[in-house]
């Protein structure tokens, strides 16, 4: 190891079964590489989002730590900007909060209204405010009314709000309010610089500087070095869940065919399906899966040899993303293409500060 590489994150507890006591020792390892931030996605059973970053924060010295995402219509406004205010003190500066739309289908299970956009642009300038140690009183607006609002601190340094998202509708809003975005896993390389198309031209047209918002692109890594199940669990089954979740904005945003998509839907992995697929699928099912679903729709991803994936990393960077999460591995896995990335590290690649949210320290 030679330095830090900011450009480059993991998502922290991404495979099945999750088990938080990793976290840690995972974590170290990832400060150890080189990795810059530990991105931490949230699920209602036992990956609570502030109590992982708040782990991130304790057992590491260098990590940039994000969610990707929470979403705040989970909690009340004063608890997330309680959240966001802990964590960035608690880190020293290397916390940024991401959020997102969530599924439709889950807040309706949930009986919680969806998120709307209105709501994200809402709630970020009333997170600002909080964090500049405003009293917000009679508050009426997209994320409901509140007589008072206020923390009773003033932070130096807020945290940075991030957008984790693929819709247009939600990059541009990004472009208009956020400090920085998080993509979607399976993007492919056209539907990656149309989406950062849509994040600079709307932070243009809004008056600020395009090249102040940091985007994040985020790259499935399934290597040869992992046994041919876990990889098929890890690329094909991982794919196949989101499908389960939200088949119709990563179908739009890729320019999937729906053909395609129905074949997949009549895998048995999908017919009989118990819950997440990459959770839950059969070995067998994970084959039918592997070869109902297009080459294409995979082969945008960190796959190979760690030569191969590592090279499939520094070609993001011509997409005009400023940075690349590792999606799927481990930072132990991931040690042979960060050490294969250092040797080919793009020339273009900026000192980003180690905050995931900034472009600037």
């Amino acid at each position: 190891m030679t330095g830090p590489l900011a450009e480059l994150g993991y998502y922290a507890l991404s495979r099945h079964p999750v088990t938080p006591a990793e976290l840690v020792a995972e974590a170290r390892i990832a400060d150890e590489i080189g990795l810059g931030t530990a991105f931490v996605s949230e699920r209602f059973n036992i990956k609570d989002a502030p109590t992982l970053c708040g782990a991130l924060a304790a057992a590491t010295d260098q990590l940039g730590i994000a969610t990707a995402a929470t979403n705040h219509n989970t909690r009340h406004p004063i608890i997330t900007a309680t959240m966001g205010a802990t964590m960035g003190e608690l880190s020293q500066g290397r916390f940024a909060l991401g959020l997102g739309r969530g599924i439709a289908a889950q807040w309706q299970i949930l009986g919680i209204p969806d998120v709307t956009g209105a709501q994200l642009s809402d709630m970020s300038a009333v997170l600002r405010r909080l964090w500049s140690g405003e009293m917000v009183i009679g508050h009426d607006g997209p994320i409901g009314s509140y007589p008072l609002l206020h923390l009773g601190v003033k932070l130096d340094a807020p945290p940075p709000i991030m957008l984790v998202t693929m819709s247009r509708r939600t990059l541009e809003l990004a472009g208009q309010m956020a400090d920085g975005v998080v993509l979607h896993t399976f993007l492919s390389a056209d539907a990656t610089r149309r989406a950062v198309g849509h994040v600079r031209a709307a932070a243009q047209r809004a008056g600020r500087d395009p090249a102040s918002i940091r985007i994040w692109s985020v790259l499935a890594t399934a290597t040869d070095d992992l046994d041919e199940n876990d990889r098929m669990r890890r690329l094909y089954g991982r794919l196949a869940t989101y499908l389960q979740g939200y088949p119709g904005p990563l179908m739009a945003a890729n320019g999937w065919s729906d053909a395609d998509l129905e074949r997949v839907r009549a895998t048995a992995a999908f017919t009989n399906a118990r819950g997440p697929i990459d959770a839950t699928a059969t070995v067998d099912e994970l084959a039918e899966l592997a070869d109902a679903i297009p080459d294409a729709w995979v082969s945008d991803s960190a796959i190979g040899d760690a030569h191969g994936a590592a090279r499939s990393v520094a070609a993001q960077f011509d997409l005009d993303v400023d940075s690349v999460i590792l999606h799927g591995a481990t930072p132990t896995e991931l040690t042979p293409v960060v050490d294969a990335y250092r040797q080919i590290r793009p020339e273009t690649t900026r000192k980003l500060p180690t905050n995931p949210g900034r472009m600037t320290p």
